[in-house]
């Protein structure tokens, strides 16, 4: 099986102000492109070169799980962002009070998160097999579905998905990547 880049889900200028065109193409086209093409190359005539990526994340170590995961993970951020305003499904939005107390609440722990997280990874809203929500921190490439966590919702807090836009102000990164979710495809992640 060959792995693609998966094409962005809107146009590279679609996000703008908030992430520019110019972060787009360096982001997916070099970073994520790069994942997708060095995981094709070290899988090629391995018991992974038939795999999903899910099959790959859940089952190999090194190199092979690092960039499988890596592409993984940028699938699912480009998913998480929108150019449109959307909002969380009732029972998604419920759940998120319940656990959290507010959406108000949420944002800010998600974003204490995202901040406080050393180094390079990302952060997830995650469901577990008790329908209990949390926020959890993965560093580098990892990603809950190595834990047993369903991801509802990612964000990319590795240098290269801000420095051209904020430089190292990872907070104004994410008080406008909070604008951008794309709340459909998180709470469709919730009923899936």
């Amino acid at each position: 099986m060959v792995h693609e880049l998966k094409t962005l889900p809107f146009a590279y200028n679609a996000l703008e102000p908030m992430m520019s065109e110019e972060t787009l193409h360096y982001h997916h086209d070099k970073h994520h492109a790069g994942y997708v093409t060095k995981l094709n190359g070290l899988i090629k005539g391995t018991l992974y070169e038939s795999k999903t990526l899910e099959e790959i994340i859940k089952s190999a170590d090194g190199p092979i799980f690092n960039n499988a995961a890596q592409v993984y993970n940028h699938d699912f951020f480009w998913n998480s962002l929108s150019p449109k305003a959307t909002n969380p499904s009732e029972t998604l939005s419920s759940m998120i009070d319940k656990e959290f107390g507010s959406m108000e609440d949420f944002k800010k722990s998600f974003i204490e998160k995202a901040i406080s997280l050393f180094g390079s990874g990302w952060v997830w809203l995650c469901i577990d097999k008790n329908n209990k929500l949390s926020i959890e921190q993965t560093k580098n490439a990892d990603t809950p579905i190595r834990f047993h966590l369903k991801p509802l919702l990612t964000c990319d807090v590795w240098e290269h998905a801000y420095y051209i836009d904020y430089r190292n102000m990872r907070p104004d990164y994410l008080d406008n990547w909070w604008r951008l979710i794309n709340w459909e495809f998180v709470s469709n992640n919730l009923n899936n």
